[in-house]
């Protein structure tokens, strides 16, 4: 059924710029700017040189993976010492949520709390830019920014459009040192960005058009990414895949996969990427006889042999995750089987993701994900 005469609302950065060598572009654009500050991680500070920025630059090169409130605020902090006139997010998904908000908080009244929800920040002053060096969240693309809470060990979800970047720089030279597993776990959480959107309750046939190329390239450059670092098609390719998946995060969301996802990353401390990719199969087959046309799509998209069963497709998508050298068993990243009933209980409470899931999924349904994924 056509969806498109249901009004939905997209965000995109307002500049994008892609292509092998277009990190040095950022510089030239940058203009007139006098006090930049780059947020980065450790290994994505680097290419901080590269940019040719110009002014009085500070670096906070120590962002860690899955950042928590206490994290966000240290590094809040320093930028409010420096006085940005622009931030650049320098990283992964991680990096530019916190480079999202520090560019509109580092100088407001409003607290991370006070702006959690939708459509809470009260604006942005600060220009920002987006240097993608993964290709997994697309969260340069879009207007959402997750900090995890150590009381709740739940994600503070913030979506505004003040939080869309001004500047969004898709480089392939920028991801060649990425290594081969993490290449294939984001390049699956991109794909899963895709998917549950195409499946999602709230689709709309625009980000369909979107959702289909997205998980189309991870179908064609994936496999060839993980073992070609080097290989600037695939990279592009996945980069792009990544790009239209964030696209996809803004008017529909994601779904169960991602809920289910998000206790394994606190918990385990799991990489984001790899807790979806372990999940992914798992949800995708759940969901398979509510979504019967639009999953076989994924699967040819994917080239998921004799997958027309629940269990086929999810043997097959399992196989594909495994062929990319992704460790898919949770007892191998150190789950206790004890734990699998507490953390069904937290993925079933994510309701802002669970509620557009097409097919409905109790607590014991997910008990029962998690202990196939064991």
């Amino acid at each position: 059924m056509s969806t498109m005469d249901r009004m939905i609302t997209i965000h995109q950065p307002r500049r994008l710029e892609i292509g092998t060598g277009a990190a040095a572009k950022v510089g030239e654009l940058a203009k007139g700017v006098s006090r930049p500050l780059v947020i980065a991680s450790g290994p994505t500070a680097q290419y901080t040189d590269g940019l040719g920025l110009p002014g009085d630059i500070s670096v906070i090169d120590d962002v860690p993976p899955e950042p928590d409130l206490p994290a966000f605020e240290r590094v809040l902090e320093r930028a409010r010492a420096h006085r940005p006139d622009l931030v650049v997010g320098l990283g992964g998904g991680s990096v530019m949520d916190v480079a999202k908000l520090v560019a509109a908080l580092w100088n407001s009244d409003q607290t991370l709390r006070d702006v959690a929800g939708p459509d809470r920040v009260a604006g942005r002053d600060t220009a920002l830019f987006q240097v993608a060096t993964t290709a997994g969240t697309g969260s340069e693309a879009g207007i959402r920014a997750l900090v995890t809470d150590p009381e709740t060990k739940s994600k503070i979800a913030v979506e505004s459009p003040h939080l869309i970047a001004d500047l969004a720089v898709l480089d392939p030279e920028l991801t060649y040192s990425v290594p081969a597993a993490v290449t294939a776990a984001t390049g699956v959480d991109a794909m899963a960005h895709c998917v549950e959107a195409f499946t999602n309750t709230r689709a709309h046939d625009l980000i369909d058009g979107y959702a289909r190329m997205g998980f189309g390239l991870v179908g064609r450059y994936l496999k060839r990414a993980v073992e070609d670092g080097t290989d600037s098609e695939a990279r592009a390719g996945m980069m792009l895949a990544s790009y239209y998946g964030g696209i996809c995060l803004g008017p529909v969301n994601t779904a169960a996969g991602h809920a289910l996802a998000y206790p394994l990353g606190i918990r385990l401390s799991l990489p984001h990427g790899l807790a979806n990719a372990i999940i992914f199969p798992h949800v995708l087959a759940f969901n398979q006889p509510v979504a019967v046309a639009k999953t076989a799509e994924v699967a040819d998209a994917l080239g998921l042999k004799n997958a027309g069963s629940e269990d086929a497709l999810k043997a097959a998508a399992f196989e594909f995750c495994r062929d990319l050298g992704i460790e898919m068993q949770l007892k191998a990243h150190g789950a206790n089987e004890a734990d699998l009933s507490d953390w069904a209980e937290e993925a079933h409470a994510i309701r802002r993701l669970m509620d557009n899931n097409p097919r409905d999924m109790s607590v014991a349904d997910v008990h029962t994900l998690y202990h196939n994924a064991f």
